[in-house]
């Protein structure tokens, strides 16, 4: 972790001293705008210290989105007009969304967070994240509010999509990756949404019932992770509360663990209103202002975004309720931040820069490279790849087929669906693909009479899900979809799709009609595919693939990219086995219900890909308290290909129950078809650091078993370890062999 410099440190203590009150109390507070049009410059109080970006608001009311270079303008105008406006020209913070790209206009559009976790692609998440911190720098944006880094265990949840997946390694890794790309850019990345932030049936902001175990244990390390290896500067508090106080005032999470346990020297946000809902929701208070108080002083120091920040700071501290000491805390986070960023130096966007780089032809590259790297092959009956030569028509069915396949959460501005005139859907991006040569033919629902005569058929799915979408049935939606608002509103607005028959019905028609079939799914979560799966061919779990999702669905369609994603959550055979994640802990009794054996439908980390690999020849030691494991891998099938390594560790013997087995490491390998290589992996001591009964974390005794695979059910090799004294040994067998090898 990267504490705050001193010059940064010194600069903010001294400024400190020269503010007055209300300049103070203005820097805890936020704004949000929503029409940009000829009354935008008098509405607009510059003296806030935090803006959500213009640029979200520019493009509902235009008949062509704004470009990049007139975003930057607008948000620099309002930026100058705050530096001369405050009495120590204090430049504003401006934030924006970028869950999967910049939101503040038409910017690069990557997978879905659930697509990206698929990868297991640690670096090129990081490329991701500077990519994004660079399209944001330069036309402004000096904060984002992303990554979300809460564990997902239930897909009736409706933001699943927005994370990582149910697994701390996973999730840890890949949002402090983010985290440092975000960084390299002098943008903060915001943690959300801290701490567990769903509750029993997935639905969103619902009170955590988690134990101090289970929080620290699951839903903390990934927090812990980006800020002390990811340099998180910002840290944005849940609406829900845990351990009976929420989140937005919880002196436990904001100040005993954010800031005495980890040093987090960065500033807390609330999410959007959090503060007002802790007197109007949780009813912590009687008056709202009483709420402000008692956040800050819990350890909350932006709240977002309201206006009325200010005015219920101040009343809170003519009131005696908050004191100056309070406020001069929480005022120095904030100038730390923006001294150690730069936003003093260098406080604007740079109109000409943001023509050259959003969008440029490098980001695409590397949204094709996500896209093709996020995508799973389920199941394939000797029908993928379909040979090209011999396609002659195609039916392409499903609604989400002529859709940019990004999903609708956070994917583009106020009002208006991301847009950009190269970017293609699916049926124009086949079409291209295929040629003249090639009949392609469309319905949104199946037509049977269409799909006659096709050399192969393609079903897209649709679904709505997103933020303020959490559901109870997971099948695939059927029959006319009405038109659903979001209750965050302010966020995602709505989302709207159409559903034009029973779609698990249309699939077992088209499945019927013509076996070279296949269905891709476009979905932000898990669904039961039980009703139609039998009848299918080949399912690809395409997830929502971002801008260039389109190309890369038909070049995994057509044998040109082999499938190398692996699935990051566990995918269930229906809901009524749900919440459903491979690393639970052991059942007094079983794991089966009557009618079910308890077992995922697709475990953890599974993916299919068109070739085949071989491990061998492992070899394992101990060399200064790790443990080094080797392999070699070989390509063993026709297709160049990749495979994801996992790695896993089972504990027994230990002083508390342990979970059955847990991801400790993983590592991409690509190989080209007959290629052999040697593979290491090193597993620290810190894969056998566990909290004990009396809740201290360290190298406790215990036997473990080390097994690595490809994916949480398929190993092919496995070994034991004993840990005394906190040293870690290999069992004596073991040892020997590890001597022979």
């Amino acid at each position: 972790m990267k504490e705050i410099s001193a010059s940064s440190a010194k600069k903010a203590k001294e400024l400190l001293k020269q503010m007055s009150m209300e300049e103070k109390l203005y820097q805890l507070s936020g704004c949000m705008i929503f029409d940009i049009d000829e009354t935008y410059d008098q509405c607009r109080n510059p003296l806030y210290g935090n803006y959500r970006s213009a640029g979200h608001f520019m493009h509902w009311k235009r008949k062509e989105p704004a470009a990049p270079s007139e975003v930057a303008t607008r948000i620099n105008q309002d930026k100058r007009a705050s530096i001369e406006a405050q009495p120590h020209g204090i430049p504003p913070l401006i934030h924006e969304e970028a869950l999967h790209g910049a939101q503040w206009g038409m910017a690069t559009m990557f997978p879905q967070p659930i697509g990206m976790a698929s990868s297991f692609d640690d670096e090129l998440v990081q490329e991701i994240g500077e990519i994004i911190g660079k399209e944001c720098a330069a036309v402004g944006v000096r904060q984002v509010l992303s990554p979300v880094v809460n564990i997902a265990r239930d897909c009736r949840w409706g933001r699943l999509m927005e994370t990582f997946g149910e697994d701390v390694l996973l999730s840890s890794n890949m949002g402090a990756a983010m985290c440092k790309g975000i960084r390299k850019n002098g943008v903060i990345a915001t943690l959300k949404h801290y701490a567990d932030n769903y509750s029993y049936g997935g639905r969103d902001s619902n009170s955590s019932d988690s134990s101090e175990r289970v929080m620290r244990e699951v839903y903390l390390p990934p927090f812990e992770k980006c800020i002390k290896e990811g340099d998180a500067l910002s840290v944005m508090a849940a609406y829900n509360s845990w351990n009976g106080v929420p989140c937005s005032c919880s002196q436990e999470l904001l100040t005993d663990i954010l800031r005495e346990e980890w040093k987090f020297p960065g500033f807390v946000v609330s999410d959007y209103k959090g503060v007002e809902g802790v007197c109007s929701s949780h009813h912590m208070t009687e008056e709202e202002y009483q709420a402000a108080a008692l956040c800050v002083k819990a350890g909350l120091d932006v709240n977002l975004p309201a206006a009325s920040g200010f005015s219920l700071l101040k009343k809170a501290v003519e009131e005696k309720i908050l004191s100056h000491e309070d406020v001069d805390k929480a005022v120095y986070h904030v100038l730390t931040v923006k001294f150690e960023i730069g936003l003093f130096e260098q406080p604007f966007g740079d109109e000409k820069e943001a023509e050259k780089i959003v969008r440029c032809e490098a980001h695409k590259k590397t949204a094709l490279e996500a896209a093709r790297e996020s995508i799973i092959l389920f199941k394939n009956e000797n029908v993928l790849p379909f040979d090209r030569n011999r396609t002659c028509r195609v039916g392409v069915f499903g609604a989400s087929a002529a859709e940019v396949p990004l999903g609708r959460n956070y994917s583009g501005p106020y009002k208006r669906r991301w847009e950009a005139q190269d970017a293609k859907t699916p049926l124009q991006f086949l079409k291209e693909y295929l040629g003249e040569d090639t009949e392609v033919v469309y319905s949104p629902d199946f037509d049977e009479e269409l799909a006659k005569g096709c050399s192969a058929t393609l079903y897209f799915t649709t679904i709505i899900e997103g933020e303020g979408l959490d559901r109870c049935n997971i099948c695939l939606p059927s029959d006319a979809m009405v038109q659903q608002v979001d209750g965050g509103g302010l966020i995602v607005d709505k989302a709207e799709a159409s559903v034009f028959g029973n779609q698990e019905e249309d699939i077992r028609k088209m499945f019927h009609t013509n076996r070279n079939s296949a269905v891709i799914l476009l979905n932000g979560s898990p669904v039961d595919m039980t009703g139609w799966i039998n009848s299918a061919s080949a399912v690809l779990e395409a997830w929502y693939p971002g801008e260039q999702g389109a190309q890369a669905i038909c070049e995994i369609l057509f044998g040109d990219y082999s499938p190398s994603g692996k699935i990051p959550v566990s995918v269930p055979k229906n809901v009524g086995q749900l919440p459903l994640f491979y690393a639970h802990k052991p059942s007094g009794r079983g794991y089966h219900y009557n009618e079910n054996d308890g077992n995922p439908f697709y475990p953890f980390g599974y993916g299919l890909s068109y070739t085949t690999f071989g491990f061998g020849s492992f070899s394992r030691c101990i060399k200064e308290g790790e443990i080094l494991i080797s392999f070699v891998l070989e390509n063993t099938g026709h297709y160049d290909g990749t495979e994801v390594v996992q790695v896993y560790v089972s504990g027994r013997n230990c002083d508390v129950v342990m979970p059955v087995k847990e991801l400790k490491a993983y590592r991409r390998v690509t190989l080209k078809a007959g290629e052999k290589e040697k593979v290491c992996i090193t597993l620290p001591a810190a894969s056998f650091q566990y909290y004990n009964q009396g809740m201290k974390y360290g190298l406790h005794n215990g036997d473990f078993t080390v097994m690595t695979g490809n994916s949480s059910e398929n190993m092919f090799n496995e070994f034991s370890v004993k840990i005394r004294e906190g040293k870690i040994f290999l069992k004596d067998s073991e040892q020997k062999r590890s001597n022979q090898l």
